[in-house]
Formats: structure tokens, sequence, C-alpha cells
């Protein structure tokens, strides 16, 4: 098969879910003798214009963009979703539901079978303004529109699609990064005034709704003796609310800013951290928090549908999303209670291990591919109930 990638800013990963995600999966369905074209961004690149490079087999095609807010990936996915009417590919995939909105160019233009990976409801992210919010929703029925497989990576957004679109969707997860070694010394993180296994870990961009700032004002109110919080993140499209957030830390003395990490020293701090806290409001199915699981670090989550769906069964804590009461009390008693944390932690590792591999998800990913291309029609797909797309967007 000749597979075009869209949606994704490159490789090698830097930053963000999708690159890890693309990172994964592509290089293994190149090793089962397929080639891929991933259309990527200039600005993450630092590749010029319609340059090319190899990343483990991938062709990663540099692609014009801008350095503003929305925009590149608007303007690189429509220029990819373009290219692919010039080559003959066999599947062209999207992914996110920005992207998506260009998914009419392919499904119109070539013979491809359009595949799109939902990874969340990107619309819903507090950093977007009306109209990219806007653009996103158009996406999002686009892709319920003329996409022949719509993948999901949570339980929660297959029933979405279900529910609001009529649109049967397939369920294939995301999995944990596999970590590599880190310094059995602890050096960075002791640089960094840690102890292992007596600090909170927020890993992930410093956006609204993932909830740093409730996480920030918790352990604030509890000073918990004899531990420190660590925030690392890039700042991604929300300074402004980053620059407020850092303004509240920088006279903390438990609280350590890492920015973001990378390698050998994110597997350090990751390793030695006493408790994992995801307060988000809004996920796909979070991979910082999968590899947390993996590596054994006990878990506190909000009780939004893609936390409980990863640790509702003994396998960590959850508390009420945007409750600062309920997350106080939730962390006062994960710190007071290791054992406890110990046992689910365990659970945690065991679970991940059983449910989430790269392996499996790239052979369920090429399963859907070859089912599409044998299929005249669309494969688990029934045509959406645009009585309900309707109302859905009169609500929006």
């Amino acid at each position: 098969m000749k597979i075009a990638v869209i949606g994704a800013k490159g490789l090698p990963p830097k930053q963000g879910g999708i690159e890890h995600y693309c990172a994964e999966v592509y290089p293994r369905i190149v090793a089962q003798g397929h080639c891929i074209d991933l259309f990527a961004r200039s600005s993450y690149t630092d590749y010029s214009w319609f340059n090319h490079y190899d990343f483990w087999g991938v062709r990663v095609i540099s692609l014009p963009s801008l350095h503003l807010r929305g925009v590149d990936a608007f303007i690189t996915s429509a220029l990819g979703a373009i290219a692919t009417s010039g080559q003959q590919y066999d599947i062209v995939h999207f992914h996110a539901l920005g992207p998506s909105l260009f998914t009419c160019l392919p499904r119109i233009a070539t013979s491809a079978k359009v595949v799109v990976t939902c990874q969340g409801l990107d619309w819903q992210r507090a950093k977007w303004g009306n109209l990219s919010s806007r653009l996103i929703l158009m996406g999002e029925k686009a892709a319920v529109r003329f996409a022949q497989g719509l993948i999901v990576v949570s339980k929660d957004l297959k029933s979405y699609f279900l529910e609001t679109y009529g649109r049967e969707t397939v369920y294939i997860p995301n999995a944990p990064a596999s970590f590599g070694g880190s310094d059995p010394n602890f050096s960075y993180a002791t640089s960094l005034g840690l102890l292992r296994g007596r600090y909170i870990l927020f890993l992930g961009r410093l956006v609204p709704e993932k909830r740093p700032d409730l996480l920030v004002e918790a352990f604030c109110a509890l000073k918990p003796a004899g531990w420190k919080l660590v925030l690392a993140g890039g700042v991604s499209d929300s300074k402004s609310f980053t620059t407020k957030l850092l303004e509240t830390v920088a006279n903390h003395r438990d609280i350590v800013f890492a920015g973001q990490l990378q390698g050998s020293r994110l597997w350090e701090i990751v390793r030695g951290a006493g408790l994992f806290v995801l307060p988000s409001d809004v996920e796909g199915l979070p991979l910082a928090m999968l590899e947390a699981m993996q590596e054994g670090v006990p878990v506190l989550a909000s009780n939004i549908p893609p936390h409980q769906q990863l640790i509702n069964n003994r396998q960590g804590m959850l508390f009420a999303a945007g409750n600062l009461d309920s997350c106080m009390r939730s962390l006062d008693w994960a710190i007071n209670h290791p054992t406890e944390m110990a046992v689910m932690a365990q659970n945690a590792q065991k679970y991940v291990q059983l449910h989430y591999s790269w392996d499996q998800i790239t052979s369920e990913t090429l399963k859907l591919y070859t089912t599409i291309l044998n299929s005249p029609e669309s494969v688990s797909i029934s045509e959406p109930s645009f009585s309900k797309v309707t109302e859905f967007v009169n609500k929006k």
C-alpha cells in the first residue's frame, strides 16, 4: 500500500501525542513493506519547503506553514490534501479534526480511501478562539461525511460519534512510548532539588484545559510536608495562561517548573515521581498517563470519561473534574496512603501491558486499511444521520 499522512506536525516527535503516535505506528507499517509519505510543517521540521527526508523509512515532506496559532495546521493540511491528488495513494490518513476539514479533496479528486483518527474533540480546547473552534467543528463533520474509516482512541469518543451523528467508528487506542534508560544516580532530578518518590508530577502542555492551575492551587493549599510539585511541559499556544501560572509559582520554593523534557531526563523525572497527577477537563486518551502507568507510578486524575476508562478499576484514583476541594482531598489521601497507591500502580502497570501495545495498534490499523480497500463501501460505517448532524450544528 501507498499511504499519505496529513495532520501531524512532523517527525521525529518533539511534543504532542499525534507526533508520538506517528513515530510509533508508521515505521512499523513501513517495516511490513508499505510506503508512507507524511506531510509535515516546515515550521516544525526546520526543512525548506517541499524538501523531504527519511524517518525510519517514512518519507517526511516539508510543506509551507506560518508561525501563527492554528493557521499553520490548516495551511499545511490543505496543501497536503491537494498534493495527494497528484499521486496514486491507496490510503490518505488524516490525524485530528482540524485537518479533517480537507477530507473532501482526496475523497472527490482521487481514488484513495480516506481514514481519519480522532484523538479528541479539539474544538472543546480552551486555547482556540471562536473562529478556530468553528473550523475544527466543521472538520469533525467533514470527517463524518467523507472518511471511509473513522478511528477513535477512546470508548467515550466512540459513544460520542454514535450518539451525535449515528456514525459507527473503529476503536483503536493509543499506547505508551517505550522509555529508554535513565540515570540510576538521579542526577538531573537531584539538581532540581528533588527526592525520589517525594514529588508530584504534572506532565503535559501548560494549557487551560489540562488544569495545571487547579493542581497548583491544591498543592499550595495543602502544603504537604517533604513533597514538591513538578510542572513539566511546553507552553504551546496559551502563553498568557502560562505566564500567569508561572508568576503564581515563581516564589514558591516547593514548586519546580522543569519546562519541556525529552529523552533520558524525561524518563528520569517520570520514574522518580511519587505521584502522577492529570487534572484535565478535556482529553482523548492521554499518552502521558499511559506512560506513567507503564512505569509503575501511582496516578491521580480528574474523573472525565477517558480517565475513567484507564484507572476506574483500582488502577488509580479519580477526583471530580474542576473541583478544588475534591482535588485536595484526593491528593491528601494519595500522599498519606503510599501502600494502597503502590498496589494501584501495580494493577495499572499490568493493565497497560495487557491492553495497550503499539504492535497491536499497527496490526489493527493495517487491518482497517485492508478492509476498506477490499470493500466498495465504507467499512464498519453506516451513513450518518444528517438530522442528528443538523440538530447538533444548531445547538453549537
